[in-house]
C-alpha cells in the first residue's frame, strides 16, 4: 500500500489516499494513470503531487484520444537522474510515450504544448525517446 499526498490548489489542504500499485492515481480519471506508472522506479513508500498536475494529465490524455505509455512522475532527491531542481521531486513532472513511434510522440507534444495547461513542455530535442511536460506550482500571484 502506498501513501499519496496531493495538495488542493484550490483549498490549500494536503489530501492523503492509500492505494496499491495497480489502482488509479487519485484525481486520474478512468485508469489512464495507476499508481505504479507515477512512482515509475521510485522505491518511496510516500509519493506526492498536486490536484493541478492531475488535471493537466487528465486535459492531455483526453485530448489526444488514445492510451499514452507512461513512465513515471515521481522521483525522491536521492534516486538520481535528475539535477538539484527537478520537477519529478514534487511529482510535478511526467515522462510519457517511450513506447510510442516518433509520429505518436509528436502528437502527445503539440497537444501537451497548445493545451497551455502546462508550464514547461521539453523541446523533442532534448528528449528524442519520450515527451516531458512539466507543472510547476507558483500560486502566490
Amino acid at each position: 500500500m502506498t501513501k499519496i499526498i496531493v495538495y488542493d490548489v484550490y483549498t490549500q489542504a494536503l489530501q492523503v489516499f492509500q492505494r496499491n500499485e495497480n489502482d488509479p492515481m487519485p484525481y486520474s480519471y478512468g485508469r489512464t494513470m495507476l499508481v505504479r506508472e507515477f512512482r515509475g522506479s521510485s522505491r518511496s513508500s510516500v509519493l506526492w503531487t498536486t490536484n493541478a498536475a492531475m488535471e493537466a494529465w487528465n486535459a492531455t490524455r483526453r485530448t489526444y484520444g488514445n492510451p499514452i505509455p507512461f513512465r513515471y512522475a515521481f522521483k525522491r532527491i536521492w534516486e538520481g537522474g535528475h539535477g538539484r531542481q527537478s520537477q519529478h521531486y514534487a511529482g510535478l513532472a511526467f515522462d510519457v510515450g517511450q513506447a510510442l513511434t516518433q509520429a505518436q510522440r509528436n502528437r502527445i507534444w503539440q497537444v501537451a504544448n497548445n493545451l497551455g495547461v502546462w508550464v514547461y513542455v521539453e523541446p523533442q530535442s532534448m528528449t528524442p525517446t519520450w515527451d516531458s511536460v512539466k507543472l510547476r506550482e507558483n500560486h502566490s500571484t
